[in-house]
């Protein structure tokens, strides 16, 4: 793991985006695992939600690591508070991407007709919105070298729009799940339906953080 310490002089934003890819990490498991739970594969499933569980934790740590180290100084780009603000939604991220895998550890809960496809279109959309909040991320600290200006910025601020369209796109595809789930309540049990419901919502909350996220990105760079 790269020193947070000899990092924060290129950029503030590079230690978020170490964070950032420890995140990605972590949220890029969930098909894996709904995979593998769709094959009544437990034993994959608990291995899976365990590597996720470290994932997150080994994020947790890259998160002490620039909250200890993140100078106090005047010299710093951007405001101490944005950049702690950054760190703790993307934190948040993780933290439902664990919370998704665990939740799949608890029970096998039966689909139906239907359900899946929906489903996937839900998934495909979250994690669109979550790919589209790294790509954010990602050039923050170019932002830097450009004094937050130029081309560079009017790019990151059409990426930032980009992420909050796909947080609706997700938004709606989560209603028909949970339409779907409402339309076949009486022929599915209470905990298969209380199961699907908590695995959206982890889902969903992804894809929500990531656009606040996005948004967080977007008052530092109208207030830089």
């Amino acid at each position: 793991m790269r020193n947070v310490m000899k990092i924060f002089g290129r950029s503030p934003f590079v230690p978020l985006q170490m964070h950032m890819e420890k995140v990605n990490v972590c949220v890029e498991k969930i098909p894996e695992i709904l995979e593998v739970y769709r094959q009544g594969n437990s034993e994959a499933v608990e291995k899976l939600a365990s590597q996720m569980s470290k994932l997150e934790n080994e994020a947790d740590i890259i998160k002490h690591e620039i909250r200890g180290h993140l100078p106090r100084g005047l010299f710093m780009p951007v405001a101490r508070s944005n950049i702690l603000s950054i760190l703790d939604i993307q934190d948040r991220i993780a933290n439902k991407a664990e919370n998704f895998g665990v939740l799949l550890t608890f029970k096998q809960a039966k689909s139906f007709e239907g359900f899946d496809d929906v489903f996937n279109d839900f998934l495909e959309k979250s994690l669109a919105t979550f790919h589209a909040c790294r790509d954010v991320i990602e050039r923050l600290d170019e932002l830097v070298e450009t004094g937050f200006g130029g081309q560079e910025a009017h790019n990151v601020h059409k990426l930032i729009d980009t992420v909050a369209l796909r947080e609706y796109e997700a938004d709606v595809s989560q209603r028909e799940v949970i339409r779907m789930l409402l339309k076949h309540e009486d022929s599915i049990t209470f905990g298969d339906f209380f199961l699907w419901t908590r695995v959206s919502r982890q889902l969903g909350e992804i894809a929500d953080n990531s656009d606040y996220l996005a948004a967080t990105v977007r008052i530092v760079l109208e207030s830089g």
